[in-house]
């Protein structure tokens, strides 16, 4: 039943939150915005002020939330209107090895039907994600693709990192670490304790891959554009509580790395809303901001 498409379970992890407890009255059940460390209201750009120059801001999603992808717009008129950065955007979804096809479409060069096949785009609509991966290109900076090709990641999921081929080797990123302990945790914790363990370390090395990955081409970015600063759309999963991309961003010499993660609240009690937002007694705060929507 290694039915994992392993590429990789993102689609499910950014479904599922980290376990929290904050104890009191409980949050309003309505779209805002909440600092997560005091759970005080903030505004969007009192989350983002100390993105700059080489700086990384991560707004996570619930694949196929509107709401999310209209915040995900927000933040990037917000941080352009600023003026302290040239804006440029990664998204999860591309691979590092499709930049070419990637650089294209973000110039103009290359039509749209034609770039989704270069890309081998699949999953959520890539309407859901158009304005974001058209953003940069419209205001002088560049979309990136971040993240490994699927077929690497797959492999390692089904056979694991031993079975790589040289050639796969070489798409790995250098001094590849698999993600810490807390993160592991966590990881384990969604998998539902169903997974034999040899299964579960292909698995979370996947996963791992696809956080170093995204880690190393952004500094990368940054280390050749220091004039640019860098949004990541990527599943919550990634972005909560900075076990996943965060702490490897910094690990990569990223100093600066803001968190916007993003919860849907429909279907919650206010006292379940406040438990998911606020930090957890394990793992600390869930971001700099936790951005709630209520759909109807």
């Amino acid at each position: 039943m290694e039915k994992l498409k392993a590429v990789v379970l993102v689609s499910v992890l950014a479904l599922v939150s980290g376990v929290s407890s904050v104890a009191c009255a409980g949050l309003p059940l309505t779209d805002a915005l909440y600092d997560g460390t005091s759970l005080q209201p903030m505004a969007l750009a009192d989350v983002i002020k100390n993105v700059g120059p080489g700086s990384v801001l991560i707004v996570s999603e619930q694949h196929g939330n509107q709401k999310h992808y209209a915040n995900q717009k927000a933040a990037l008129h917000e941080l352009q209107q600023g003026g302290r950065c040239t804006v440029s955007v990664g998204l999860e979804f591309l691979s590092y090895t499709d930049q070419t096809a990637i650089t294209s479409y973000s110039k103009g060069s290359l039509a749209e039907a034609d770039f989704l096949k270069a890309v081998g785009w699949g999953g959520n609509p890539f309407a859901d994600y158009r304005d974001q991966a058209q953003f940069p290109g419209q205001t002088g900076g560049e979309l990136l693709g971040i993240n490994a090709p699927r077929a690497l990641t797959g492999t390692i999921a089904k056979k694991g990192i031993s079975a790589l081929t040289p050639e796969e080797q070489q798409l790995m990123p250098p001094n590849f670490q698999l993600g810490r302990a807390e993160y592991r945790e966590r990881f384990e914790q969604i998998m539902g304790g169903h997974v034999a363990a040899d299964a579960m370390e292909r698995y979370f090395a996947a996963q791992s891959v696809w956080d170093e990955t995204m880690a190393w081409t952004s500094a990368e970015f940054l280390a050749a554009h220091p004039s640019h600063c860098l949004v990541i759309v990527v599943g919550d999963f990634h972005a909560q509580y900075g076990g996943g991309l965060p702490d490897r961003l910094r690990a990569r010499g990223v100093q600066s790395v803001t968190v916007l993660s993003q919860i849907e609240g429909a279907g919650l009690t206010e006292s379940e809303l406040q438990d998911e937002v606020g930090p957890s007694k394990s793992y600390g705060p869930r971001a700099d901001g936790v951005w709630v929507s209520v759909t109807p």
